[in-house]
């Protein structure tokens, strides 16, 4: 992923990615996702590879770009590319498909990407994906350009807080006026304990000003994030989980049991390209698991892990960690309920606004009664 990686850059092979996802369907995986790099570079054989893991028993699959493919939204024969690539994801049983958006200034966001002209592609091209039945999410890598180069450098916790408070309620408006309907944002991975692990695989991880935040600054941009939410949920899908961004809160206030651990190499793993083998996450590249269809997932790793912020583990490790209490340690779940209720208050909150939003199906539009309901319904709601 890092450009300054020396190796030379490749693709799983195809045959071993298929190995693979029948291992995976064996084993009872539900959700399987292609990322990179760049996934539509090779367009034809993720197409192929979604079919086969559909075919094969995973019901939820996702991929997404940076959106390369929307620059150059002048040419004669834009729209007809774009429909020809929506329609050939729209003969798959794709569930969710994700481009990428890191700023609320088109300018900033198509200099940082390298990608002039973008964000026009975007907003002409969504309304041909709708055509076809798939309704992108547009995916923000929390970093402090969201509202322009000079945003976000503050050393004062309070004005960095009001900084992005500001920040995700515009990019919120950015993305719903571009027609987004749905919105999801990846957490800082890099944290002052593990900063920049060398032998990290997925290497989404910098020192960079721009991406890097301290723990106290983790803490005020969760923040943010959890208050700037409730505002937009009747307008659009948003994927962050409040109570993912509540136990981070705490976790960064120096309470380190506030999470739940990981579930990396329990439930979800990671298989590098260049090599085919499996890790229990992108963050822990020390742990080669080998490859996949040799792997016995019901062994389990059952190492607490709370070394990174990679949200498409860390978010579903909080929403699944109560149902996993209440079903094997009931005891210790009424010990919660007792001891924590506003954590379970807002989980309980998290998993009926995920039905509102039919679990973020990219395949179907939103339904904005079942999102006003909700809303509705929270003004009334208390944990009894």
């Amino acid at each position: 992923m890092r450009r300054t990686e020396t190796f030379p850059r490749s693709t799983l092979g195809f045959d071993a990615a298929k190995r693979i996802i029948d291992a995976a369907a064996l084993r009872g995986v539900r959700a399987l996702s292609f990322t990179g790099g760049e996934p539509l570079l090779y367009l034809d054989e993720i197409a192929a590879l979604i079919d086969h893991a559909t075919v094969a028993g995973i019901p939820c699959v996702r991929t997404g770009t940076n959106g390369f493919l929307f620059m150059n939204s002048d040419g004669p024969d834009f729209e007809q590319r774009v429909a020809e690539v929506a329609e050939r994801l729209a003969r798959t049983k794709l569930y969710t498909f994700w481009i990428s958006i890191d700023s609320a200034v088109t300018e900033v966001h198509e200099q940082m990407r390298g990608l002039p002209g973008v964000i026009k592609g975007i907003e002409t091209a969504l309304p041909i994906f709708h055509e076809h039945g798939i309704y992108p999410s547009a995916n923000l890598g929390i970093n402090r350009n969201i509202c322009g180069f000079s945003g976000g450098r503050f050393t004062d916790a309070e004005a960095l807080y009001l900084y992005f408070r500001l920040s995700f309620s515009t990019f919120y408006r950015y993305v719903e006026n571009l027609g987004f309907t749905t919105v999801n944002a990846c957490y800082p991975m890099g944290s002052e304990s593990n900063p920049d692990p060398e032998r990290a695989v997925y290497k989404a991880t910098s020192k960079a000003n721009v991406v890097s935040f301290s723990d106290a600054e983790k803490r005020a941009v969760f923040q943010a994030l959890f208050d700037s939410i409730p505002a937009f949920r009747s307008r659009l899908r948003i994927f962050t989980p409040r109570s993912a961004l509540f136990a981070l809160m705490r976790q960064y206030s120096g309470s380190a049991c506030a999470t739940y651990p990981c579930r990396g190499g329990r439930e979800f793993f990671f298989v590098e390209a260049r090599s085919g083998d499996t890790f229990p996450c992108g963050y822990r590249g020390e742990e080669n698991l080998g490859k996949f269809w040799d792997l016995d997932t019901r062994k389990g790793n059952v190492q607490a892990c709370r070394k990174c912020d990679w949200e498409c583990f860390r978010d579903p490790s909080e929403l699944f960690g109560p149902i996993e209490d209440l079903l094997a340690r009931p005891g210790q779940f009424l010990l919660k309920l007792a001891r924590d209720r506003e954590s379970l208050r807002l989980w309980y909150e998290d998993i009926r606004y995920y039905q509102a939003c039919d679990f973020f199906n990219g395949r179907i539009p939103p339904n904005h009664r079942k999102l006003s309901r909700f809303e509705q319904s929270i003004k009334r709601w208390q944990l009894p």
